[in-house]
């Protein structure tokens, strides 16, 4: 779930978010046109350049609020998404490989990506450790 904000953005983080949707609001708008899509990303990035020297944070903060509102107001019906993103037709179509299909290769695949797989196999006798440590060594005469 990348798409979810788990830490706080710095100002001109938050600017660059804002200038990068904006392009993808332009691209749904002018996305078969592509001539006008480049000529109005072309009038957008020198709105943003009239105000890249503001020094003032309060008035910046403002024009950024600003920004925000506007793109909320003015955004489009159907956003174009990539097919794989959240809200593409394609998100989570394909389940996660689980981890023990690796298992499962060959000797002559595994020797393929010998530095993967000793890593591996060392992560796996970590991983075997600390679930010991933590709730012991496995009974296995049958007994629960």
């Amino acid at each position: 779930m990348s798409y979810l904000q788990t830490r706080v953005l710095s100002h001109g983080q938050r600017v660059c978010k804002l200038y990068k949707q904006t392009l993808r609001q332009l691209e749904s708008y002018y996305g078969d046109k592509r001539y006008w899509y480049r000529y109005n990303c072309v009038l957008m990035r020198a709105r943003f350049d009239e105000n890249k020297d503001v020094k003032d944070l309060r008035v910046a903060k403002k024009l950024l609020e600003d920004g925000e509102r506007e793109l909320f107001l003015n955004q489009h019906v159907q956003p174009v998404k990539f097919p794989n993103s959240p809200g593409g037709v394609a998100y989570g179509r394909e389940p996660p490989v689980p981890d023990w299909i690796y298992d499962t290769w060959a000797p002559l695949e595994k020797a393929q990506y010998p530095e993967y797989f000793a890593r591996r196999e060392k992560r796996k006798q970590e991983y075997i450790e600390r679930w010991e440590k933590q709730y012991g060594k496995p009974q296995l005469d049958g007994a629960h």
